[in-house]
């Protein structure tokens, strides 16, 4: 546990402290800067970190500013307050959201305060660990240990992996109808870390997976979990393959278990999982809606909502502990051009991990030992 923790908190750190301490051509009032922008790269946007776009002059219309100097003149509002306040209910229902889900799932084997231990663990194991390896595994023996029979946990595991992904493929296209992709993919985006192209690359195949993913836990759960069995087998065993057989067993065992425990389930039973789902999904998107409102006077909700679907791929297949490093290079490059001041993204970023990745690392910390010790037994 340590390790992760260190690693992850400490590239939040870096990345967080480094932003604010980066200095930045910032637009000021008329006459009131030091710098005129000239477009020398031809782009017709303002590249505000090149050093070359600018060139010093009294009476300017830029200013080099950190966001550390913003920070300290920055003058708190009650408007900050309730955007603030705002965004922490987020959170909350969030996190109702999840508790809910599990006790429908485990057909409320668990009650609310046992379900706050599992999703608290649960959010704990995936702060420490790769976004591209999930905590999902960690979540089976969790619920085992909640005496959810090993069939059921692993069942309820599947479940909640399958509708997070089908919200996601619902919603894409649905965004993309409402929105368009213009918007979703801009061109202000070229020549950043996260080009254009690149993103775009990246997230058709990230999205294309998914539903790859998807469709095959559902056919495999609910139509031939002895076929995808036996398939998967024959597969690894291939020489190259060989090595994951064992593996690739014991998914086939799971799968199976889960198919005979959800076959049956009435409507209501999907019905309220998925309502719960889409609740807590909506939540954890406009957390950073509300983050972004308290330094910017309007936003476009949907379009904010969308960049944030299109940045999930992105650090899902992040290599570090919760995706620290990767989450806060990737708000920057989705949202500084256009919609968040670029004076003020570290600042958003703050805010957005404080709430969304560091509690779950302490709380989840905090409630380990008495949870290993009431389930010991």
């Amino acid at each position: 546990m340590i390790l992760p923790l260190v690693l992850g908190m400490g590239a939040a750190l870096y990345l967080l402290f480094s932003s604010l301490n980066e200095e930045r051509f910032v637009k000021v009032d008329p006459g009131q800067g030091e710098y005129f922008w000239e477009d020398a790269n031809l782009n017709g946007f303002v590249d505000s970190g090149m050093e070359e776009e600018f060139v010093a002059a009294p009476n300017g219309d830029y200013r080099k500013r950190s966001s550390a100097d913003i920070l300290s003149e920055l003058e708190w509002t009650w408007a900050m307050t309730y955007f603030l306040g705002l965004a922490l209910l987020m959170v909350v229902i969030r996190d109702l959201g999840y508790m809910y889900r599990i006790r429908i799932l485990t057909d409320k084997h668990l009650n609310w305060r046992k379900s706050f231990d599992v999703v608290m663990l649960w959010e704990f194991a995936s702060a420490l660990t790769p976004s591209v390896v999930g905590g999902s595994g960690i979540a089976i023996f969790i619920l085992n240990r909640e005496k959810i029979n090993l069939g059921k946990s692993t069942a309820t595991v599947f479940v909640t992996a399958m509708m997070d992904e089908i919200f996601y493929i619902i919603m894409v296209p649905l965004l993309f109808i409402f929105i368009g992709g213009d918007k979703l993919f801009p061109g202000e985006w070229a020549g950043e870390s996260f080009g254009t192209n690149s993103i775009k690359i990246l997230f058709w195949i990230g999205y294309s997976f998914i539903i790859l993913l998807t469709a095959l836990i559902l056919l495999s759960i609910f139509k031939f979990p002895f076929t995808f069995k036996r398939l998967m087998m024959r597969l690894f065993s291939i020489r190259i393959l060989k090595r994951w057989r064992r593996r690739i067993v014991t998914l086939g065992d799971e799968i199976i278990i889960s198919s005979r425990e959800l076959k049956g389930k009435p409507i209501s039973y999907w019905s309220k999982a998925f309502g719960a789902t889409i609740i807590s999904w909506t939540a954890r998107f406009w957390t950073l809606n509300f983050i972004i409102l308290m330094f910017v006077d309007e936003i476009d909700h949907l379009v904010v909502y969308g960049r944030q679907l299109v940045m999930w791929v992105i650090m899902l297949i992040s290599p570090t502990p919760g995706s620290s490093g990767v989450a806060e290079i990737a708000l920057s490059s989705f949202f500084s051009k256009d919609i968040v001041p670029i004076a003020y993204v570290a600042i958003v970023a703050l805010i957005w991990r404080l709430l969304t990745y560091f509690p779950y690392l302490f709380v989840g910390a905090a409630i380990l030992p008495r949870w290993l010790r009431r389930t010991s037994r």
